[in-house]
C-alpha cells in the first residue's frame, strides 16, 4: 500500500515537472502583440510573468481600430462586445480569464487541443477561439523580456476627446498599453460624427480620408504611426515639444497635429 501511495507521488511530481519543463524562458515580463488588426477590428496582446522559471501571470487582452473601442477586455465588461448575448460561459472578458488561469495552472503553453476552428473543450468556462492566445504566448517567451520602465502600473489606459471636432466631425482617442512599467503600445484614432464612418485609421488605410493628395509626408494612418512611434520612443509623451498651434518638429513623418501627445499625457497620468 505504501509502494503504491508513493508511486503515485512520484508520477504526480514527475508530471507536474513535465509541465513546469516547457517554460524555458528567463525571470521577467514578456509581452507580444499580433502583426496586424483582424477582421473583426482587433489585434491581440499577451503579457505573461515567469518568476523562478514558472509561469505566474498571464494576460490576454486586445486593442481595436473600431471607432471609439477601449482595450477588448475593458469594452467587453461595459457590454459593449456582444458576446454575452450568445455565449453560456460568458462575456469574452470572463473567458479569457479562464483561458489566463488555465495556463497559470497547467503551464502548458505548447496546448493544442482545440479544432480547425481554433476553440477548445480542453478548457473549462471557455468557449472562444484559443490559438491566438497560446501562439502569442510562445513567441512573447521566445522575445527578451520587457525591461523595467518609469510607470507604476500596468495595463491599458485610454483616453478620448470630450467632443467631436466641430469642422471636421472626429474625436479622437489613444489607448496606451504599459507593460512593466513601459510603455509598449500606444494606438491613436478617432470615430466619426457620421455613424455611417469607420474609424479614420480604417478610413485613411481604405483611401476615403484624403490626406495622402495633399500630404507630402502620407496619409493620415502613416503619419500617426509616426507619432505613435516618437511616444514610444521618449515614453513620456509630455517630453515632445508642441508648438502654440499644436503641431511639432520633434517627430519626423508627421506633419498633422499630433494629439495623440495630449491624449497620451493625460491616459498615462493614471499610471504614474
Amino acid at each position: 500500500m505504501k509502494r503504491s501511495i508513493v508511486a503515485l507521488v512520484m508520477i504526480s511530481l514527475i508530471a507536474s515537472a513535465g509541465a513546469y519543463a516547457q517554460v524555458k524562458a528567463q525571470d521577467g515580463v514578456y509581452f507580444k502583440q499580433a502583426a496586424d488588426f483582424e477582421s473583426s477590428g482587433w489585434k491581440g496582446q499577451v503579457v505573461v510573468e515567469v518568476k523562478k522559471g514558472k509561469i505566474v501571470r498571464a494576460q490576454w487582452n486586445a486593442v481595436s481600430n473600431l471607432p471609439g473601442a477601449t482595450d477588448k477586455k475593458a469594452w467587453a465588461a461595459a457590454g459593449n462586445y456582444g458576446m454575452a448575448k450568445a455565449a453560456k460561459q460568458g462575456e469574452w472578458d470572463k473567458q479569457a480569464a479562464a483561458v489566463e488561469a488555465y495556463l497559470v495552472k497547467t503551464q502548458d503553453v505548447n496546448f493544442s487541443k482545440f479544432d480547425k476552428e481554433g476553440r477548445t473543450d480542453a478548457i473549462s468556462g471557455a468557449t472562444i477561439h484559443v490559438t491566438e492566445f497560446f501562439a502569442l504566448v510562445k513567441e512573447a517567451l521566445a522575445t527578451a523580456p520587457v525591461p523595467k520602465g518609469m510607470y507604476k502600473k500596468d495595463g491599458w489606459f485610454f483616453a478620448e476627446q470630450p467632443e467631436f471636432d466641430a469642422k471636421t466631425g472626429w474625436k479622437d482617442s489613444v489607448l496606451c498599453t504599459v507593460v512593466n512599467g513601459t510603455l509598449v503600445d500606444v494606438l491613436w484614432s478617432a470615430k466619426s460624427k457620421d455613424t455611417a464612418k469607420k474609424s479614420k485609421i480604417v478610413e485613411a488605410k481604405e483611401g476615403r480620408y484624403g490626406m495622402a493628395k495633399a500630404a507630402k509626408k502620407g496619409e493620415w494612418d502613416v503619419q500617426a504611426k509616426a507619432v505613435q512611434e516618437a511616444i514610444l520612443k521618449v515614453q513620456d509623451p509630455a517630453k515632445i515639444a508642441l508648438k502654440a498651434d499644436g503641431t511639432t518638429d520633434a517627430i519626423s513623418g508627421a506633419s498633422i497635429h499630433p494629439v495623440a501627445v495630449g491624449l497620451a499625457i493625460q491616459a498615462l497620468k493614471a499610471a504614474k
